[in-house]
């Protein structure tokens, strides 16, 4: 199944984040700091740094049927990334996991290959571990990638035919969508 930006654009319609979603692609611009975050760590990744670790990590958490990777994560990116507070977590965590990468695999999450990434991610206990904001590297690493990228695919029309949801949350199917049964 293709994943396209109009996708993206709808999932973000759907967890109503796409006010001024921009179809650009992530520019490698240095993090905003913000007043909550932790200023020891100056170190955080730049929004181009983070859309690279997300469209690696959903090569791994995506279905292999899924095609369209990048330009969708990074469509859906665009509109998550606009929110400080949401940004700031986002790259905690790509931090973190990159660390993790660098000192067990010796190269930037990214920059592994498939199988080295998902044996970092279930490592890192993300494939367990509950989804907190402000919780351990695993719960953070659940919430900010596994669980956002989940929520980019299942909440686009595309993605969620892959599982049976033929009219995700947010998306005008009218009347005759609710009183017929799922195709098979």
């Amino acid at each position: 199944m293709e994943l396209t930006r109009r996708d993206a654009v709808a999932a973000l319609g759907a967890v109503g984040a796409a006010g001024a979603v921009g179809v650009a692609r992530l520019v490698d611009e240095p993090p905003a700091a913000t007043p909550s975050e932790d200023s020891s760590r100056e170190d955080l990744p730049s929004n181009a740094a983070v859309g690279n670790a997300l469209v690696a990590a959903a090569r791994v958490v995506y279905p292999d049927a899924v095609s369209g990777i990048e330009e969708f994560v990074e469509t859906f990116l665009s509109g998550r990334l606009d929110r400080e507070e949401h940004a700031a977590g986002m790259r905690r965590a790509v931090a973190d996991l990159d660390d993790r990468a660098t000192t067990w695999y010796e190269d930037q999450f990214a920059a592994l290959d498939p199988a080295d990434r998902d044996s970092l991610l279930r490592e890192v206990g993300a494939d367990a571990a509950d989804e907190d904001p402000d919780g351990t590297t695993a719960e953070r690493v659940r919430y900010y990638v596994v669980n956002e990228l989940l929520l980019a695919l299942y909440a686009s029309p595309t993605g969620g035919e892959l599982v049976g949801i033929e009219n995700p949350q947010g998306h005008p199917g009218g009347q005759t969508s609710y009183q017929r049964g799922p195709q098979a």
